[in-house]
């Protein structure tokens, strides 16, 4: 597992930046555990808010039509690794090449499709199953299917192995200030979001009453989320927060964030609402109370999953009865009106929270699996 290998990890961004997310934490973990890693992504102009600073040991090459594999340095260090994340299709050039490679000198990278997240059961029947090439030049070579998961019996979560040592350090009120929140002691409340239908009664539920018999600041991301409380207060009928004695909800718009910053936001609030794969990992990894809204599909085959994730959270009864509500009527239109979803009871929530985090810290994160997984297979 100490071996340093090539690695060249695939991503297709479609959108919503939930792909290009993960394939840079995977790329990053990777790079800072000792191994070299070609990232190639077709559109990586989200990285310049997402990761400024680029990592040592990535280099981010452009997924385009054709591959410019002389300037990628592929000669002189072959893949020993290739991802597809996401179902992302290597190019043929490139698959032609590493036979080439395997023919002249009998090197054959170890190719892994790396899939999406569920807590559905088919993930553990599926883990590390091996699919053969039938055709091409890489006929007879196997591609493994590599899944995300819950349990150990899956490929694990993404997790770098200085993380709790970070939360641990985590100063929440010097963080505020450094971002010019600002903090009175209110309940801070993350909001990253599609268009939820319940947002507005939320809202205004919160603007009324507060949270806990406290009031509010919202913290609210930029993007959809941001358009989505904008649009709300944009209504007639809305009334807009106001520096009223009376009013318990206040809102605070960030920036975009690093990936480093999200992971601070969501430590440094009491409740976070998540989207998509790679903000509820962090949220568990927060070990805060949170509501995921997660990725809607027409036909509605999300609530099957975001079924399976509750009964794996073993959510109690007023967090799955706020998950339905919340995902529910889920397009990418905006609504503003809604059903308003009870008031959250956090102190289950955090228990609930906790105690799935405590069982993930027990498992092994996805690059330990990924690297003793590749280190299993044969480079030749």
């Amino acid at each position: 597992m100490n071996r340093s290998l090539q690695w060249d990890i695939f991503c297709t961004v479609i959108d919503n930046f939930g792909d290009i997310g993960v394939a840079w934490r995977l790329a990053a973990d990777l790079a800072s555990r000792g191994q070299r890693v070609r990232l190639w992504l077709d559109d990586a102009s989200a990285l310049a808010w997402m990761a400024p600073a680029g990592c040592e040991g990535v280099r981010v090459l452009p997924l385009a039509v054709p591959m410019n594999l002389l300037d990628a340095g592929m000669e002189q260090h072959p893949s020993d690794v290739m991802i597809e994340a996401f179902g992302c299709y290597i190019a043929p050039e490139l698959i032609a090449f590493c036979a080439r490679i395997e023919r002249d000198k009998g090197l054959k990278p170890v190719w892994v499709n790396l899939e999406y997240l569920s807590a559905e059961p088919y993930v553990e029947r599926c883990h590390a199953m091996p699919s053969p090439v039938q055709s091409g030049p890489a006929a007879g070579w196997i591609k493994w299917f590599f899944y995300p998961g819950f349990t150990k019996a899956t490929g694990g979560l993404l997790r770098e192995p200085d993380l709790a040592e970070r939360k641990a350090r985590f100063d929440r009120t010097a963080w505020l200030a450094s971002r010019n929140i600002p903090w009175c002691g209110e309940m801070l409340v993350s909001l990253f979001c599609y268009e939820p239908s319940a947002l507005a009664g939320l809202l205004t539920q919160w603007a009324q009453h507060g949270l806990a018999g406290q009031p509010v600041r919202l913290l609210v991301t930029a993007g959809r989320a941001e358009n989505a409380v904008k649009a709300i207060f944009s209504n007639k009928f809305v009334t807009q927060p106001k520096k009223d004695p009376h009013q318990q909800l206040s809102i605070s718009y960030l920036p975009l964030l690093p990936q480093t910053e999200y992971d601070h936001l969501l430590w440094a609030c009491d409740l976070n609402f998540v989207r998509g794969e790679d903000s509820v990992v962090r949220a568990l990894w927060a070990g805060k109370p949170f509501v995921w809204q997660i990725y809607p599909q027409h036909d509605d085959a999300h609530l099957a999953k975001l079924h399976a994730f509750l009964d794996w959270l073993e959510a109690p009864a007023s967090l799955r009865a706020f998950h339905t509500i919340w995902n529910e009527g889920a397009t990418r239109q905006t609504h503003c009106n809604g059903p308003m979803p009870s008031p959250p009871e956090l102190a289950d929530w955090q228990s609930c929270a906790l105690a799935a985090r405590s069982r993930l810290m027990g498992q092994d994160d996805l690059c330990t699996q990924l690297l003793r997984f590749v280190a299993k297979k044969p480079l030749k």
